[in-house]
């Protein structure tokens, strides 16, 4: 590739011709195809070499077949848009290529146009596009090289900083959720610019999200069955609001109580969408306006569908179903209905105890003591919870919520009614009564040994055999009673030890396989009654506690 200044030629005052050279610089080079190619540069002679260098490497890509790396990609889209152009004109470029070199707003445009070929609601594509614009002018970003995941992260950390608005107020900083959403959008236009062709990888990959457990500002819970009678009779007699009549209100409210239809999904209904004849009533939510993005039809309560049958009946096919407000007015609607209802619960009370009693109570209020929220999403968390409170198979709950994973049923839109964990405590088993437990066998064949072999001891306690035989307790020995004969057998000291007669099994069960002390440390008032014949019971002596057992 060579540098030169082109020559060209004007027409003097004389009409002679007089031998220019061009301000700008231009590249002659043969591209990948061998043909040979003029491009016109700039007018810096430096600045040129280095761009004459770009296209030199670009050409030689091109010709090898060979993948552009990141670096290559961040050159090309500083490059001047006319030689960018005339780049994929010849070839040397894709045309993809070309366009990621365009700024950043145009991107995003383009990614919002395609978010709604996908079939994506315009609310949607609006809302992740406008949060990805927001982030990345936040950073001063206008180009896709320009981006950068450090800077991205520090911005979006900075979002959640307390702080104060021009009239001096303070302002919460936004969510550990909220920023979730922000990297998402911004993840999300970068996996689309790598799939699209426009880059080649996103710098933003790797970046994680926060934990939003650990700050969670607008946590629901479910309503309970009194607070939920209370809401629908207190709202079925209240004034119109928001151009809908409180028996209107009061019938959605059932509706969403009782199906789980988020308030999108309550508006796209039409009389057409009720299915109210027959033994199995039912209600279908066109796949436009599922969040699922699928048809699906949902059975109804035989009551409910005959009061929707009578609030129907005067309605086309074609018609709205319910005159639901705009998104931000529901959710005012929906505070104020929560507000009557509470007011009219106090109103009620009979004496002022009770009435500073309901005060207190956190009955219907939009945020309870825990932080949690009532609001009109809270009644599809209602409508699950009632479903695992009644004993409905998990999988079954979750095919009724349209969602995709058991989890998000069980964990997110499941709740504990209060009560229900006390009560689970009186399945428990009652600890307060005492049990008696029978003694377990020591190993005495249940013989039991009570000696009384004091020197001065008139009784010697008699042996008490299992099987209930208690022998007579034996006092000194009568001397016309003739004592059974005792067999000897010898000891290791030479002493002499007890043997019933014949038998050669010692007579105390329990200890049939211990080797038994001397008689002669005994007091002479055991030894009588020993050598009475009686069946007295007598100590083992501690050096023979523990002694292998006798031979036979």
């Amino acid at each position: 590739m060579k540098l030169r200044q082109m020559p060209f030629y004007e027409t003097g005052p004389k009409g002679q011709k007089i031998k220019r050279m061009s301000s700008k610089w231009y590249a002659v080079f043969a591209d990948w195809s061998e043909t040979l190619r003029r491009l016109p540069l700039l007018e810096d002679k430096k600045a040129s070499v280095e761009l004459s260098r770009r296209i030199d490497r670009l050409n030689s890509v091109r010709a090898g077949g060979d993948v552009m790396t990141a670096d290559m990609n961040r050159k090309v889209e500083t490059m001047p848009p006319a030689i960018r152009a005339k780049l994929a004109e010849w070839g040397i470029l894709s045309p993809l290529r070309v366009a990621a070199g365009k700024p950043l707003v145009e991107h995003l445009a383009d990614w919002k146009h395609a978010l709604l070929a996908k079939g994506n609601t315009e609310r949607h594509a609006t809302l992740v596009t406008s949060r990805a614009s927001k982030a990345f002018s936040a950073c001063g970003v206008k180009f896709w090289t320009e981006i950068s995941a450090s800077r991205l992260q520090s911005q979006l950390a900075d979002l959640r900083k307390d702080h104060k608005d021009k009239a001096g107020d303070a302002v919460a900083g936004v969510s550990a959720q909220t920023f979730n959403f922000y990297l998402q959008a911004c993840k999300q236009f970068g996996r689309w610019m790598v799939s699209d062709g426009r880059a080649v990888e996103s710098p933003l990959v790797h970046l994680h999200g926060l934990n939003v457990k650990t700050d969670r500002r607008h946590d629901r819970r479910a309503l309970s069955h009194e607070e939920l009678r209370c809401l629908l009779d207190v709202t079925d007699v209240a004034p119109e609001r928001f151009g809908m009549l409180g028996s209107e209100r009061a019938m959605l409210y059932r509706l969403a109580v009782e199906t789980g239809l988020r308030a999108a999904e309550l508006r796209s209904l039409t009389r057409g969408s009720f299915q109210l004849d027959g033994n199995e009533p039912s209600v279908m939510i066109a796949a436009a306006y599922a969040k699922n993005r699928r048809q699906d039809t949902l059975p109804l309560k035989a009551d409910s569908a005959g009061l929707l049958k009578k609030h129907l009946s005067e309605k086309m096919p074609a018609a709205i179903a319910f005159n639901v407000p705009p998104p931000s007015r529901v959710v005012k609607m929906f505070r104020s209905d929560l507000a009557g209802a509470r007011t009219s619960w106090i109103a009620q009370a009979t004496t002022p105890d009770q009435k500073r009693e309901r005060d207190e109570s956190p009955f219907l209020t939009y945020r309870d003591d825990a932080g949690r929220v009532i609001d009109f999403h809270a009644l599809r968390h209602t409508f699950i919870s009632n479903l695992a409170a009644g004993g409905v198979h998990p999988k079954t709950a979750q095919t009724l919520a349209r969602h995709s994973t058991i989890t998000l049923t069980m964990d997110r839109y499941s709740h504990v009614y209060r009560g229900d964990l006390a009560s689970a405590l009186k399945t428990l088993p009652d600890l307060s009564q005492k049990v008696v437990q029978p003694l377990s066998a020591t190993g005495t064949d249940a013989i039991r040994l009570s000696p009384d072999l004091s020197p001065g001891g008139k009784v010697c306690k008699s042996l008490v055999e299992s099987g209930g035989v208690n022998h007579a307790e034996v006092a000194r020995p009568q001397k016309e009673e003739k004592p059974p004969k005792i067999q000897g057998f010898p000891q290791k000291n030479g002493e002499t030890g007890i043997r019933t007669p014949g038998t050669g099994v010692n007579p105390y069960n329990g200890l049939a396989n211990r080797r038994l002390q001397p008689l002669g440390h005994l007091s002479k008032t055991a030894g009588k009654c020993l050598r009475s014949g009686g069946a007295a019971l007598f100590q083992i002596h501690p050096a023979y506690a523990r002694q292998p057992p006798m031979s036979a």
